[in-house]
């Protein structure tokens, strides 16, 4: 069985949660990660795909809030021209199951989720989620993450790939 795990980070942080779902995923069955710029916009021969990016200004990244990160950062980071949502208007998705997740700051409990929308275009394009949304916090709008998200990271992986994986003859149930 494969899975993809597409990225989208712009201070690095969610790019370290999508390599410890990465690790969480490939216990159990084959795995990549890719940054959402070299994602491929057809999705076939994966079993499960699973998409991430930051939170801003309630949802996915646009080209705005890329570059106001980009402007923020001091020049450290640069905005680039995709995100996850440029990438899922383009994608189509062979047979995969998905899951979402999204990094948001902890100090703030503002409403929305860059998780959920993307769970929303995956559904439009015919995926079945088997997970509920999930969300990462980080410390600050740079991170770092919260202490203990990447182990949840790579729990919830774990998760997701046990969903997908068949039961082995003669393992315990």
């Amino acid at each position: 069985m494969k899975a993809l795990v597409v990225v989208e980070s712009v201070f690095g942080n969610t790019r370290q949660i999508a390599d410890a779902v990465a690790n969480g995923i490939g216990r159990h069955m084959d795995v990549q990660v890719v940054d959402v710029r070299d994602a491929p916009a057809v999705v076939d021969g994966v079993d499960l795909l699973v998409v991430g990016g930051p939170t801003h200004a309630f949802g996915m990244t646009r080209a705005e809030t890329r570059r106001a990160a980009a402007e923020q950062s001091g020049g450290t980071v640069t905005a680039d021209a995709v995100g996850l949502r440029e990438w899922l208007v383009t994608l189509h998705v062979v047979g995969a199951a998905g899951a979402t997740f999204d990094t948001r700051m902890d100090r703030l409990r503002l409403p929305g989720s860059a998780a959920k929308a993307a769970g929303r275009a995956l559904r439009r394009r015919g995926v079945q989620l088997v997970a509920r949304p999930q969300t990462f916090r980080v410390v600050g709008t740079r991170g770092p993450l919260r202490e203990g998200e990447l182990a949840r990271a790579e729990a919830w992986g774990a998760q997701l790939a046990v969903q997908l994986t068949p039961a082995r003859p003669g393992a315990d149930a």
